[in-house]
């Protein structure tokens, strides 16, 4: 299951990329990530009931980390070394 959020969430970027037609080093895509993945966990925290409260909150933010940590990485890599997704050399 911890993959499929971690797939989802570079999915869901590149998707809102491509459609918006702007770098994954832009914020909106990014965005759209955070959005849906708190989306997804609110409607986890409001639907399901574990025994123990704190470890269902515990396991909302280990999927929302889970989630973000790639489309973080890209969206810094896409902002500080576009270079990286162009295949441009950058400038010394």
């Amino acid at each position: 299951m911890d993959a499929l959020h971690v797939i989802a969430g570079v999915a869901v970027q590149l998707l809102v990329a491509a459609v918006l037609r702007m770098s994954v080093g832009s914020w909106r895509p990014w965005l759209a990530v955070l959005g849906l993945e708190l989306l997804n966990e609110a409607a986890d925290l409001l639907v399901e009931r574990w025994p123990h409260p704190g470890m269902q909150v515990g396991e909302a933010a280990n999927d929302l980390v889970l989630t973000m940590a790639l489309p973080t990485a890209l969206m810094l890599a896409g902002r500080y070394r576009p270079s990286l997704f162009s295949g441009a050399r950058p400038s010394e």
